[in-house]
């Protein structure tokens, strides 16, 4: 069974000074991580979703349903005024709104609304079908191989960064 990855490596075998290995195993990661991207795209068209939206409310999930404006440009590595012109955006779409802290009037927090979330969960429904099934040409045991062995992989790249 031939893949994409054996057709690019046949063409370049011989002309590149790589280790053939290194470019299957290097490749095939590449080709999935832009498959994952663009799957990724497609369930934020099918819901209607610009990247930028869907990654704002990811944070803001992540952290509970709300954060501060700073800590979300922070995890979005985005200016202060980017993050105010991305909030603007949301707030107008109902994704997310501002509310002041009845402790510290100076302090705003963003929350999801339940729009937001609704739509944000639509699009991580539809992306985690798409990679279940794409993990599941694998059976559990090998997942877990593949999941250890990705790890070593990330382990010793993040030493060394």
């Amino acid at each position: 069974m031939k893949d994409s990855v054996d057709r690019h490596l046949a063409r370049w075998r011989g002309k590149a000074p790589f280790d053939e290995q290194v470019e299957a195993i290097v490749t095939r990661l590449q080709v999935l991580v832009k498959h994952l991207a663009h799957t990724k795209e497609a369930a934020l068209r099918e819901v209607g979703m610009q990247d930028f939206e869907f990654e704002t409310l990811h944070r803001l999930v992540a952290r509970g349903g709300s954060a501060t404006p700073s800590e979300l440009a922070t995890d979005l590595l985005l200016s202060p005024a980017g993050m105010t012109g991305r909030l603007d955006t949301l707030e107008r779409s109902d994704l997310v709104r501002r509310v002041r802290s009845t402790e510290d009037r100076r302090r705003v927090d963003v929350e999801v609304t339940p729009k937001g979330h609704d739509l944000w969960m639509d699009a991580m429904t539809i992306r985690a079908e798409v990679e279940a099934n794409m993990v599941g040409a694998l059976t559990p045991a090998d997942q877990a191989v593949l999941d250890g062995l990705l790890k070593k992989l990330l382990v010793k790249t993040e030493a060394t960064d």
